[in-house]
């Protein structure tokens, strides 16, 4: 159960198939436009109902809740060795390094 002024994420369906706009792409045409949006809600609620949210910039958006308290998933990627060379080069180069023009 989720109480009213958590944060949580709702989904919502913008869009139908029939209802895109015939000038975009067909694979674009063949799927809804969703939403998935997050904010604070504004009634308790359980996940599946339909309900509303107050998004941080002051809009109200209905969907149905689909998580309560949601974590923040995106990285920067895997990590990547030569990244560890650049830094290495390009701080003795920034501290004065042989490679550095002088001028």
């Amino acid at each position: 159960m989720a109480i009213k002024g958590e944060w949580v994420q709702v989904h919502s369906v913008i869009l139908t198939p029939e209802q895109r706009a015939p000038q975009v792409p067909d694979d674009t045409k063949r799927v809804p436009l969703e939403m998935w949006v997050k904010g604070t809600l504004l009634e308790d609620a359980a996940i599946g109902d339909h309900v509303r949210i107050k998004t941080v910039t002051g809009r109200i958006e209905e969907g149905t809740l689909v998580v309560v308290r949601p974590n923040f998933s995106h990285s920067f990627g895997n990590f990547i060795p030569e990244i560890v060379q650049i830094h290495e080069q390009l701080t003795e180069e920034l501290a004065g390094g042989d490679t550095v023009a002088e001028g």
